[in-house]
């Protein structure tokens, strides 16, 4: 077997959830948000390393935090959005792995995720070069333009929900990012996926069934139910 990385994401301010540090250090349930997602990525067996991209000014409380896993092997400085945190990460992982290497990168914001998830998504990656984990969507989804006047109304059935972890052979996600680095019409994508999906078209882009508690963190609402789910999943 190649060897598996998890790269968490933590390089955010969470200025929508408010406070004085960083949302993934704000406190969930007794422990910082983004150890939520070490935590599991430590206990998911296919994962050998964890690294975490985090805030600038934030590294030593990150490696605090990190360095309490065996797995967790450094901490880097995060770049101006997440793209470029997830290039800090690819830059770093293309001299320290082989490019058949499993690169799991996952959203600290998303810290509900379990070790079954990330390891479903390792499983994936022995049929696919990259991977995501979605949710069927239960709403109607409208295309509009800029001034709000509906185009499209896309088939339900065929639309997924984008959640991370998303997971890709490393060779396959430098080389999409190589390309998107060298377009000057690029633009900061959201997640890791659409950047193979667009960049490296002929690469099938494959999505696992994700799970609704598999929630992003980005209002101080969502930190609350986070805390109520965590509190269900114990009681269960």
């Amino acid at each position: 077997m190649g060897r598996a990385i998890g790269v968490i994401l933590a390089g955010g301010t969470g200025s929508r959830v408010g406070g004085e540090v960083p949302k993934q250090l704000l406190n969930l349930a007794g422990r910082p948000l983004m150890e939520h997602s070490v935590a599991a990525f430590q206990q998911a067996d296919g994962i050998d390393e964890i690294i975490v991209v985090m805030q600038p000014d934030h590294l030593a409380q990150a490696w605090a935090i990190a360095s309490r896993y065996p797995k967790a092997t450094r901490v880097l400085p995060g770049g101006a959005n997440r793209s470029a945190s997830t290039v800090v990460a690819l830059k770093h992982l293309s001299k320290a792995a082989p490019l058949d290497a499993k690169v799991l990168i996952h959203d600290a914001a998303r810290p509900l995720v379990t070790p079954e998830w990330i390891d479903e998504v390792l499983v994936a990656l022995d049929s696919f070069d990259a991977v995501s984990l979605a949710i069927p969507s239960a709403d109607t989804v409208f295309e509009v333009t800029d001034e709000g006047r509906v185009v499209g109304t896309p088939p339900r059935s065929r639309l997924r929900r984008v959640q991370t972890p998303q997971g890709f052979r490393l060779g396959t996600i430098s080389g999409a990012y190589g390309r998107a680095l060298a377009d000057i019409d690029y633009d900061a994508a959201t997640d890791d996926c659409s950047v193979v999906f667009r960049y490296l078209p002929d690469v099938p882009v494959a999505a696992v069934l994700g799970a609704d508690d598999n929630i992003k963190v980005t209002s101080a609402s969502d930190l609350g139910l986070a805390e109520y789910l965590l509190g269900a999943r114990l009681a269960a």
